[in-house]
């Protein structure tokens, strides 16, 4: 029948019940990570960013350890490629320090703001440091991505000053980050989650002789539950992208600067200006164009390739 798939189509393409658990997954790991964002923001208030860090990352280790006993310890100690999990570690440590650092200074909205260019800035930097090519609508759409990013860059007043400048270091490292992770999809989502963990624990550590501040008990546990509460969020988008087409669930990603308004509103009192909104929607529209345009080619370079092992068959 002209337009029915394959049974090999039916084994590759995520089920229609699939895909909802996929979305529903996303949706719950970005609340989860927002709620981890304002519990960040709300703690670094009184603690130093580096004893959050510590406090948080150890209590995540302590729920991943038995995921690392069941993977294996041998194979989780001993990753593929080294060098590469390294700059990504160091890297992750780098963009959560970052991104607590500046969230203790900025509204929560308007750092995350910043965060969602990383799309943008991960077709800037594969292109200058893995040669990949771009063409010209995605690079129309980093450009307005560029435009968002400097609108958003004063929506509170504090354009160019230390804190706006430390958020978009940190989204740089972030797209960095995301960069290197495409070259380690072969690695366990354990191996990966257990090195980032431990890397950010280090991050702690270094930072803790710039201040300390013992927490109450009540602070200890949400310390605690900060870890717990980004593992989990870890979890839910790794296992969204697994169960859903990649295409279908990364929109929903966006959905974090909703809860961002929202709770810096609620929990802040931060009102978002219309500059704020403005740089906002144009860095979302860039990153879903992104999204759009790669999709497309990549369907295009899969048709191409179909074609030539047809061609190479008769």
């Amino acid at each position: 029948m002209k337009g029915a798939p394959s049974a090999a189509s039916h084994e590759t393409m995520p089920s229609r019940n699939a895909t909802l658990a996929g979305i529903l997954m996303m949706l719950l790991g970005i609340l989860l990570f927002s709620i981890n964002d304002v519990m960040g923001k709300w703690l670094v208030a009184t603690y130093t960013v580096g004893q959050v860090l510590l406090l948080r990352s150890a209590a995540a280790l302590l729920v991943i350890v038995p995921f690392v006993v069941k993977q294996g310890v041998q194979r989780t100690l001993r990753p593929e490629r080294p060098g590469l999990q390294l700059l990504r570690v160091t890297l992750g440590s780098c963009e959560v320090a970052l991104f607590y650092w500046a969230v203790s200074y900025l509204p929560l909205a308007d750092t995350m703001t910043l965060w969602l260019a990383a799309p943008v800035w991960a077709v800037v930097l594969a292109a200058l440091l893995l040669g990949e090519r771009v063409d010209a609508g995605r690079w129309l759409a980093v450009v307005a991505g560029f435009v968002g990013v400097a609108i958003a860059l004063n929506p509170s007043g504090q354009s160019l000053s230390l804190p706006a400048i430390i958020a978009l270091v940190g989204s740089l490292s972030f797209a960095a980050m995301m960069i290197t992770g495409r070259q380690l999809r072969g690695t366990p989502d354990v191996t990966l989650v257990f090195w980032q963990t431990l890397g950010a624990l280090v991050m702690g550590l270094l930072l803790l002789p710039f201040g300390w501040v013992t927490p109450s008990l009540a602070d200890l546990g949400l310390l605690g539950l900060l870890g717990i509460v980004a593992m989990v969020a870890h979890i839910c988008v790794t296992r969204s992208l697994k169960l859903a087409e990649a295409s279908v669930v990364v929109p929903y990603q966006y959905t974090l600067i909703v809860w961002a308004l929202v709770f810096g509103w609620f929990v802040f009192g931060d009102w978002p200006t219309p500059a704020m909104l403005f740089g906002a929607a144009l860095i979302i529209a860039a990153g879903l164009a992104l999204l759009v345009l790669e999709r497309r080619a990549s369907s295009t370079a899969s048709d191409t390739a179909k074609e030539r092992v047809t061609i190479e068959q008769n």
